[in-house]
């Protein structure tokens, strides 16, 4: 079952460690990197029972019930000029003089945006007098539901899996644990993780070094090309130049 809360994970590319506990009061944690980042009931965060209230069948909201909290101000009317076209034909616009009725047909002036068009004209809203508020349907106990101190426990745990959904390629899952001493597990995740965490982090940034490194080179070369062809063009324009004006000195 899919929990209600909503738990993050870390949005990095480093490795880390995510951590549920289950305990026999049924209540659960969620650690990542031993750090504890959610915790509460089984009951309120699954549906694994059924709820504990229900709307009341039997209740329904009154039809004269007003919920509106704004209303159209009666007042208001519409004002006579209101009610414009939205496209009116352009009055600059002139019947071409090769126009031919026959030929062409009925010639007819380009349409364009009325500058007087308002829209749809809408009353201005004012507090509704008879507004009552939001009806809440009225809970009753649920018949069907049923307390079970046991929520927490598993007789059988047969396999172990993840249902996963990625938008980025590449990640890795691995490394189950499953134990009943929570302990162990932080201590097996220190010996791990965390034996791990700092060499991965400078490998990280050796790495990013390295790429901005190459990168920076790149952007060099590249620059130093463009400068390269950008002193030739000039050059050229400069070798151009000279010539015309060697040739406007021998005509003269």
């Amino acid at each position: 079952m899919l929990i209600k809360k909503d738990i993050r994970c870390k949005d990095d590319e480093f490795t880390h460690v995510y951590t549920l506990i289950l305990r026999p009061d049924n209540t659960f944690e969620v650690l990542i990197d031993n750090e504890k980042v959610e915790s509460g009931d089984l009951e309120s965060n699954w549906d694994f029972l059924a709820p504990k209230k229900i709307k009341d069948p039997e209740a329904k909201k009154p039809e004269d019930w007003d919920d509106k909290e704004y209303m159209d101000d009666p007042e208001d009317k519409k004002p006579d000029d209101w009610d414009q076209p939205e496209h009116i034909a352009d009055p600059d616009a002139k019947k071409p003089e090769d126009w031919d009725d026959e030929m062409d047909g009925e010639w007819e002036p380009p349409q364009i945006n009325n500058p007087k068009y308002k829209g749809e004209w809408k009353p201005r809203q004012i507090k509704n007098p008879k507004y009552q508020g939001v009806w809440v349907h009225p809970e009753i106990d649920n018949p069907e539901y049923e307390a079970d101190s046991n929520l927490y426990r598993f007789t059988d745990m047969g396999a172990v899996g993840f249902d996963l959904w990625q938008v980025k390629a590449g990640t890795i899952f691995d490394n189950i644990l499953v134990t009943d001493d929570v302990d162990y597990a932080k201590k097996f995740a220190e010996d791990t993780w965390g034996k791990n965490k700092d060499a991965e982090k400078k490998m990280k940034e050796g790495i990013d070094e390295e790429d901005k490194k190459k990168k920076d080179e790149e952007d060099k070369k590249r620059k130093d090309e463009e400068d390269s062809k950008k002193d030739k063009d000039e050059d050229k324009d400069d070798d151009d130049e000279k010539e015309a004006d060697d040739k406007v000195k021998d005509e003269l």
